[in-house]
């Protein structure tokens, strides 16, 4: 039986990698890495120096071209659904095509594989398809803990609920009753610009835990021009920006 580890490697920091983590990309014997384009080498880049530096076996790196999902599909889900459908065949292609039938295959997960991630949906596909595997995950340190370390915050104010959601969910729903702090996650349109004029407190940061981590909080109100500032200049300079952020009302 084929084994599909897939392995959380935290938000960009190798350093952030678990004891776990390392030996289930050591036990691989293909470690499947994606290239998404000339304006994101760095993510190709970082996954590589893992897979070089910090392992003491090398396992055959096996790399492939993401496919984009096309923006333009009139339903999201849609258009989601069918980027999947496409990672997954690229994926029973390079299993089939690199390994037996007791092949140990890896990915590295940015940050875990169970946090508003769909390498497990696309791994089901898979499976789908008539494949014996296995799938098992290794998680890892996820961006949102990171922001909370970051700006040494707790999650939760005393005794509330917290939300984990998504950008597209705060721009169409806004804040949602009854909850006191949003974790907001996979946000590409500053849509806390939606909800500006709930009094709150956002907890901001953009390339948590890597080198060019940049972080900025203070009252919504006061601080969310900025935010877009710095945002949209650090991706015209690094050609990409991964970036999650904590609204909490004041």
């Amino acid at each position: 039986m084929i084994t599909l580890s897939l392995v959380g490697i935290g938000s960009g920091n190798p350093e952030h990698l678990t004891l776990e983590a390392i030996r289930g990309l050591e036990n691989a014997d293909r470690i499947l890495l994606p290239r998404k384009g000339d304006a994101k080498t760095e993510l190709a880049d970082l996954r590589r120096d893992i897979a070089t530096n910090f392992l003491k076996t090398q396992p055959k790196i096996v790399e492939f071209d993401y496919p984009v999902r096309d923006a333009a599909t009139p339903e999201y889900l849609d258009g989601v659904n069918t980027w999947h459908d496409a990672l997954a065949e690229i994926w029973t292609d390079l299993i089939q095509a690199h390994g037996g039938a007791q092949t140990r295959v890896a990915l590295m997960v940015w940050g875990d594989p169970s946090l508003y991630d769909s390498t497990l949906r696309i791994a089901e596909r898979v499976a789908a398809k008539g494949i014996e595997m296995q799938t098992r995950v290794v998680p890892g340190i996820t961006s949102l803990q990171m922001l909370t370390a970051a700006h040494a915050i707790p999650l939760n104010s005393l005794g509330a609920a917290v939300q984990i959601t998504t950008g597209r969910q705060l721009r169409d729903h806004g804040w949602p009753d009854g909850v006191d702090t949003l974790a907001v996650m996979l946000d590409g349109a500053c849509s806390f610009q939606h909800v500006k004029d709930v009094p709150a407190t956002i907890y901001w940061g953009g390339y948590v835990g890597m080198p060019q981590q940049i972080l900025l909080s203070g009252p919504l109100a006061d601080v969310s021009d900025q935010i877009i500032d710095s945002r949209a200049k650090a991706r015209a300079e690094h050609g990409w920006i991964m970036d999650i952020y904590v609204l909490r009302r004041s």
